[in-house]
């Protein structure tokens, strides 16, 4: 019998393709701006959802490890996403 997989902080960031400075303990891109990063976040633990500027709406997911990814979406975005949801969800 194989032992249960332990779920913990995990926070994934591909930035391979970036150049980045640390300079006075600021992290700074001074690579191409054309490029992407993917970043992904597990087991999280909470999500809020907060009114963020004039328009927008700011998601927070935290996990257990107090990784933290933020997401600010325009009042269709947001829409899209409560659609979205609404149609992965059991009845």
């Amino acid at each position: 019998m194989s032992p249960a997989r332990q779920h913990g902080a995990m926070l994934t960031a591909d930035i391979e393709e970036f150049l980045f400075e640390l300079d006075g303990g600021t992290l700074k891109h001074v690579g191409a701006s054309n490029k992407s990063a993917t970043v992904k976040l597990y087991d999280i633990e909470t999500v809020e959802a907060r009114a963020f500027g004039n328009e927008q709406v700011k998601l927070a997911c935290v996990d257990d490890g107090d990784n933290e990814v933020e997401l600010a979406l325009d009042p269709d975005q947001a829409r899209s996403v409560v659609e979205q949801l609404d149609e992965c969800l059991p009845e």
